[in-house]
């Protein structure tokens, strides 16, 4: 039964201004009405379960009634008392009901903050959609002084076996939306109050100071690692090694790569991305050969654009035999290549989204 019929059924007027809201809102009201199971209205219905959805609409209801149609707050006014009545009545709210509510209330940073807290109030982990819609609310925000207070608030209310990836999930999100500073800002205060960060905290940072060229940040940040006690692994050294290529540091990306086989970290499908294209790029092929086969001879299947830059590096020396050589093995039907899958960095840890985002 969709969400006007119920309005209905418990004989409840309906007004342009309160039929406007609900349209926005109906989604997240009917799902949230929906787990509650109840039946319908013209059946016979568990008493209790009609008592409580019809006064759980009435009070909902008469704060619309009361509220004016012009104020600037009204969703801000709405939601929360939806909120407040779902949460007295003891009925669960989605958590794709509170991502569409953190849509809604992008326009107001308050009410964001207010929803977004909800959430985790609500026992719920917020997933990576709901931290970009959070982000999203601060976009024309320049002042980061309220935003880290309310995160350090809504941090101590995560336990500690979460609070990392929470952290993790937020700095993601601020850089997804295209808010890399407000990331950094938010790595350094929690790193300088001390608050749960991991590795995986410590990659994402890398990734994001390479896309934006800070090298010597970006080194400043890998060299930090070893003193939070962390072990950077396969992840840590590519994405120091894919920021410092983008650079042309390829002389720093040598040195890396030698650290990494020395603290006995293997090297995966990125790291001989990176090592034969930077060889290629600096004109020696023989060396970018040299990764191609010790890669195969790992049984790591080489990728549609490695066989595409040792190709164009070859012509590039003259040595076009080779190059036809491999674009014939490259078109061979017989001829196995990397998939989606294999670019997927492996790591041990818990988090479940990319540290590659742009």
């Amino acid at each position: 039964m969709n969400l006007m019929m119920i309005l209905v059924n418990c004989v409840i007027p309906i007004t342009t201004k309160l039929f406007c809201y609900l349209n926005v809102f109906k989604p997240v009201i009917a799902n949230s009405l929906a787990l509650c199971s109840f039946p319908d209205y013209s059946t016979e219905a568990s008493p209790g379960i009609k008592i409580v959805t019809k006064e759980l609409l009435k009070e909902f209801l008469a704060e619309v009634e009361n509220t004016p149609a012009s104020s600037a707050n009204v969703y801000c006014t709405y939601t929360d008392k939806v909120l407040q009545i779902f949460n007295d009545k003891n009925v669960v709210v989605s958590l794709d009901a509170y991502n569409l509510l953190l849509e809604e209330a992008s326009h107001d940073i308050d009410l964001t903050c207010q929803v977004f807290k909800k959430l985790l109030l609500s026992c719920k982990s917020p997933s990576a959609t709901s931290c970009l819609k959070f982000a999203k609310a601060f976009t024309k925000e320049n002042d980061c002084v309220e935003l880290l207070k309310f995160l350090e608030e809504i941090s101590d209310i995560m336990s500690s076996s979460t609070s990392s990836s929470f952290i993790n999930k937020i700095i993601f999100a601020f850089a997804k939306c295209g808010q890399k500073d407000k990331s950094l800002v938010i790595f350094d205060h929690f790193r300088t109050q001390r608050y749960g960060l991991d590795l995986f905290t410590y990659n994402i940072v890398l990734d994001i100071l390479g896309h934006m060229g800070r090298v010597d940040e970006m080194l400043d940040v890998f060299s930090s690692i070893k003193d939070t006690g962390f072990i950077p692994d396969t992840v840590s050294y590519n994405t120091l090694m894919n920021g410092l290529r983008k650079v042309g540091r390829f002389d720093m990306c040598f040195v890396y790569y030698k650290e990494m086989t020395e603290n006995g970290i293997e090297p995966d499908l990125l790291t001989y991305t990176a090592l034969i294209d930077i060889f290629g790029r600096s004109g020696n092929v023989e060396e970018s050969l040299k990764y191609f086969r010790e890669m195969k001879q790992k049984g790591i299947l080489p990728s549609v654009y490695i066989y595409r830059s040792l190709i164009q590096n070859l012509n590039k020396t003259g040595k076009v035999e080779l190059a036809t050589e491999l674009l014939e093995e490259l078109n061979s039907s017989s001829t196995c290549l990397a998939g989606p899958e294999d670019f997927k960095q492996k790591t041990r840890q818990r988090n479940t989204f990319k540290v590659k985002f742009f």
